[in-house]
């Protein structure tokens, strides 16, 4: 049975009533970002709140991880829902001028994950303080999402041996919907994100005498040219695959007549079907190869693979979906909104268990900024909105009867 809608604002309202409390966190966490696994002052935080709100909490999962179980008024369900957020920044040096902006010169929170902490937490005081559910609910404060692959490092560590949720969600700010808005789908979300290394071997020598030599530029050239064609003939073209080279580098730099030794290319893969990601390795090592030989040259090949497809399963997303259209409204929820080729640790927690990933408007926040911008910043204003939502979700899965 549905619950009333005015039951469902419930988390969010409550909420607000400590939203000041909640931007402070928010901030504090902005101001001291941590790198992937070096979340300690993080992790402290988080688990000091916790504990403050009654929470009990298990520390020490991908080293800095750490996981809050909160016990529903009733156990009788024997279900246990995860709700998921990431601790970590990035690499990236802040350029805004806000009062609260990164203390540590090249870190910065350019993704919202203070954020998502925050929203998390203020779910979880809401959770406690209430426990207007059935079963348990595990709050998963996650380390290391950008490129440290914390969330397989939690499910390889036992994750959900320890902590048996039946399902798990999470939510990502997103700069490209207004708050009030959120947006969920089944099937995939996020791709795959792969990256390739691909070293061109020839014979180097002076500019003038290009017949005494091999050129490795020349070859290179002729592999990139050649790359494109795997996403615009290998692939159908109703499935998506991006194979982009993003950095070049020579042997040999700053001189203008001589052929280098060697060509090295970074790059990366992004698709959404295992069968695709696949084939883009197999002909991608052999496009390599073939081209170098075919124009005297030799090349070396690293396919790295990295985080697997994020992809919501079909009766969670629905859910989901459903959830938001009570708390925002059903004019606010999109369940048609295209995935995008950016990747997620999330998805090996979506491997071991169904769930789904929402995407939660946030406006272009104060600086109007997207996602990895060095003047982006989190709208704290979508705090009771996020963890509002997240509460909600546990409370409708759990249900009091």
């Amino acid at each position: 049975m549905n619950a009333p809608a005015e039951k469902l604002n419930a988390p969010v309202e409550k909420i607000r009533s400590y939203h000041a409390e909640l931007r402070t966190i928010r901030r504090d966490i902005h101001a001291h970002p941590e790198l992937a696994f070096q979340e300690d002052r993080t992790s402290r935080l988080v688990a000091d709140r916790l504990e403050s709100w009654g929470i009990e909490v298990h520390r020490g999962l991908a080293k800095t991880g750490l996981v809050g179980v909160v016990k529903g008024r009733r156990l009788a369900s024997g279900r246990a829902v995860g709700l998921r957020a990431d601790m970590d920044c990035l690499p990236m040096h802040e350029t805004s001028d806000l009062p609260y902006k990164s203390t540590h010169t090249g870190r910065m929170h350019a993704c919202g994950h203070d954020g998502h902490t925050t929203m998390l937490l203020g779910a979880a005081r809401y959770l406690a303080e209430t426990r207007n559910f059935d079963g348990t609910a595990y709050l998963i404060f996650q380390p290391a999402e950008e490129g440290g692959g914390g969330g397989n490092v939690m499910v390889s560590e036992g994750l959900f041996e320890r902590f048996p949720a039946n399902e798990i969600y999470a939510l990502h700010n997103w700069p490209g919907l207004p708050p009030g808005q959120m947006a969920v789908r089944p099937g995939p979300v996020m791709a795959a994100t792969d990256e390739i290394v691909i070293t061109v071997r020839g014979k180097g020598g002076h500019a003038a005498m290009p017949h005494l030599t091999v050129d490795p530029v020349v070859i290179t050239a002729q592999i990139i040219t050649a790359l494109q064609t795997i996403a615009s003939r290998n692939a159908n073209p109703l499935d998506a695959i991006v194979v982009s080279v993003c950095s070049m580098e020579t042997s040999q730099t700053n001189v203008f007549n001589v052929i280098p030794e060697f060509v090295k290319l970074i790059g990366t893969v992004r698709t959404f079907r295992p069968e695709t990601r696949d084939m883009a390795e197999m002909r991608i090592e052999q496009t390599v190869a073939g081209v170098a030989k075919a124009l005297g040259g030799g090349a070396d090949f690293e396919y790295k693979r990295g985080y697997p497809a994020t992809i919501n399963t079909a009766r969670e997303a629905a859910f989901a979906a459903k959830v938001g259209e009570r708390i925002f409204g059903k004019a606010n929820v999109f369940t048609d909104a295209e995935p995008t080729m950016g990747g997620e640790d999330f998805s090996f927690m979506l491997q071991a268990r169904p769930g789904a990933y929402v995407f939660l408007g946030q406006g272009g926040g104060p600086n109007n900024c997207f996602l990895h911008n060095p003047g982006y910043d989190f709208n704290d204003e979508v705090i009771p909105l996020g963890a509002g939502y997240l509460a909600a979700l546990i409370e409708e899965s759990l249900p009091l009867k």
